[in-house]
């Protein structure tokens, strides 16, 4: 039996909410990680010592991460057969995300068009909304890409385990 293998253009219906099912909690390592391989210098996001002294009186997360990790919670739901991504759009962040905060999201389909200039794809907008532990919106953004019809685009490696005598003696 096959686990589950993402939806095709086909399986997009305007109005539905996917709730991602995989929430995430944000490490302080995660934030320095991201921070310094974009080579962001603000001191808002590394340094504690200065953070301390601002509203927040702590660290807040890299937006950029946030945008990221909300992006990949969807991959399940929404771009698992994806072709491109085409853009992201109205980014908007109401509340800040913290060290140790856990973020979890869903998408709302916007839009779900046959593309006019390549047969084997669909054009799917989403909104996905992206929040922490409280329940507090942290992130909101529309998405739009090109998601494979079904039966069009690659498919995923069908290798299957081969049980030769060193792989059964194994088990005994």
């Amino acid at each position: 039996m096959l686990s589950w293998q993402g939806r095709y253009f086909e399986d997009f219906t305007v109005g539905d909410v996917y709730r991602h099912p995989l929430g995430r909690t944000v490490t302080t390592t995660d934030n320095i990680w991201l921070t310094l391989l974009t080579q962001n210098t603000a001191p808002l996001h590394f340094d504690a010592h200065y953070a301390a002294r601002t509203e927040f009186g702590k660290p807040l997360v890299d937006s950029t991460f946030t945008l990221a990790l909300v992006t990949g919670q969807s991959v399940t739901d929404i771009s698992q057969h994806v072709m491109a991504n085409l853009g992201w759009d109205k980014v908007r962040l109401p509340h800040p995300v913290f060290e140790g905060d856990t973020l979890y999201s869903q998408s709302e389909v916007l839009l779900a068009r046959r593309s006019t200039s390549r047969p084997e794809v669909g054009v799917v907008t989403v909104r996905t909304v992206g929040f922490n532990q409280r329940g507090e919106i942290v992130i909101v953004f529309e998405r739009t890409l090109l998601v494979y019809r079904r039966g069009h685009g690659p498919r995923f490696a069908d290798v299957r385990p081969v049980w030769d005598e060193r792989s059964r003696k194994a088990l005994s």
